[in-house]
């Protein structure tokens, strides 16, 4: 079977269910499962409650975002450590096991970059350098060596960060990666929303956001105040993170 490719330029397709990716202009980096397992990546896990427990969270949020045909989603916490970016990675990883799917998953935590870190990658560049830089986007992103994913990573740090991420340039980076592919979901990866400015400054341009808090760390004062600040935003829901029976709960806005 001839494989179709997905890449930046035009002329890229998606393929049909049947069908397998290749990747032109998109590094292939290769993954450790030891790595994956150790930093608790859903690929380096048999099935079981800890995969099933992402599945039925990325269920929840597809029916959530097809039902208003949203297609990005920012990943927040009130406060750090609460499991943000590892909810995000294993959000988009869960979404791309769907053979109708294709994730990009955007770390755009410029003061303290996790996804690359997860996943074992060392990556350079990346949307720092794309904002600050021009950098062409088909020399930033990484494919983990696993179907259907694409990751962004932060790249150069940039000072001024609050207002490059709601600057034109980025505004019109969101609007190309909502509408190249019609079956992709853009997950981005955001500081914890009462320590930095960033999160608050990007999130009214994604669709809808998803809030991960911890069950033993944040406290009820945290996420009312986070509640507060995302009042005129599209919530999508609360996921609460090392909860006592060891599963992610997921509670619908």
């Amino acid at each position: 079977m001839e494989k179709n490719t997905q890449t930046m330029s035009n002329s890229a397709t998606f393929p049909t269910d049947s069908e397998e990716f290749t990747y032109t202009q998109t590094r292939i980096l290769t993954t450790d499962s030891k790595h994956l397992q150790k930093n608790r990546i859903v690929t380096g896990f048999k099935p079981g409650e800890w995969l099933g427990s992402y599945k039925m969270l990325r269920t929840r949020c597809l029916q959530a975002m097809d039902g208003k045909n949203w297609s990005t989603l920012a990943v927040t916490s009130p406060t750090p450590h609460s499991g943000a970016s590892l909810t995000a990675a294993n959000l988009a990883l869960s979404i791309a096991m769907e053979l109708n799917r294709s994730v990009m998953l955007v770390d755009a935590n410029f003061a303290n970059p996790s996804i690359c870190k997860l996943f074992g990658i060392t990556a350079t560049t990346g949307l720092g350098d794309y904002l600050a830089n021009d950098t062409p986007l088909s020399e930033l992103l990484i494919n983990p060596n696993m179907d259907r994913l694409v990751i962004l990573p932060s790249g150069k740090e940039i000072l001024n960060s609050t207002e490059m991420l709601r600057s034109p340039k980025m505004i019109r980076l969101l609007n190309e990666l909502k509408t190249r592919y019609p079956s992709r979901i853009v997950i981005f990866d955001l500081p914890p929303l009462l320590s930095q400015a960033d999160t608050l400054a990007f999130s009214p341009y994604a669709d809808c956001v998803l809030l991960v808090v911890d069950e033993g760390h944040t406290k009820t004062e945290e996420l009312k105040h986070a509640a507060t600040l995302l009042k005129e935003i599209n919530v999508l829901g609360t996921v609460l993170n090392r909860a006592s029976d060891n599963k992610i709960k997921y509670q619908a806005n």
